[in-house]
């Protein structure tokens, strides 16, 4: 038996939520850091997960279903509960050709907006913690911390990183149409150029022709996002 050719690596569901809370220096975001054991392993990521079979059952489609997965695996993951009319569609994300897993991940926010408590498993995710924006592009930056992100996540935090409170960010993200990246991956050297849809150079991968520019750097792990017009 041969491997399957690499496009032909079936794209898995998945759903992942940002869980946004007020503090007194602003919008604080939830993160969750994965065994190191497992896939993805040490990576700071947020609450999320596959879409099972059971998501599907009181699913009109896919999307709904993969709603019901973000409910599910908050909790599973995070020990906390939400409704489903909390969550706010942000962004969908398609794995790119090359990878060795491919995930179809939809992402949404949900601001938590009562007292309940983070209790993660210490399996899976061994620890959690809540940060602004700013914070995690500082970290990513120093070279002594370990703080290490995929590229979704961090996009999906310089999404939201101007917005000072919770309302702000899921006004703002519920009034637009979600947004869809279907990035295509270069290697560079050091690290991976993503181009996004909008970039000059995302149908020929050419990461030199002039023109607009979106795309995400990560080298060395360190991660650059840049968007221009």
């Amino acid at each position: 038996m041969t491997d399957s050719p690499i496009d032909e690596i079936p794209l898995v569901a998945a759903a992942t939520v940002l869980l946004l809370r007020d503090a007194d220096a602003g919008l604080e975001v939830l993160t969750l850091r994965r065994n190191s054991k497992i896939a993805f392993g040490g990576m700071w990521v947020f609450p999320g997960g596959r879409v099972d079979d059971a998501d599907h059952e009181d699913a009109a489609d896919d999307y709904e279903a993969a709603v019901n997965a973000a409910v599910r695996e908050t909790h599973e993951e995070a020990g906390l509960k939400i409704r489903r009319d909390q969550l706010v569609y942000q962004s969908h994300w398609t794995t790119p050709e090359g990878a060795r897993k491919r995930f179809s991940t939809w992402f949404f926010l949900a601001i938590l907006d009562d007292d309940q408590e983070v209790v993660v498993d210490g399996g899976e995710i061994a620890h959690h913690r809540w940060f602004r924006p700013q914070q995690a592009f500082e970290e990513i930056e120093d070279d002594g911390n370990p703080f290490r992100l995929m590229p979704p996540t961090f996009v999906s935090l310089v999404d939201i990183a101007d917005y000072h409170d919770s309302d702000a960010a899921a006004a703002a993200v519920g009034e637009r149409e979600a947004i869809i990246y279907r990035p295509r991956m270069i290697f560079v050297e050091d690290g991976i150029c993503f181009l996004y849809e909008g970039d000059a150079g995302y149908e020929t991968e050419d990461q030199e022709v002039p023109g607009p520019r979106h795309r995400t750097y990560m080298i060395n792990d360190k991660l650059e996002y840049i968007r221009e017009t």
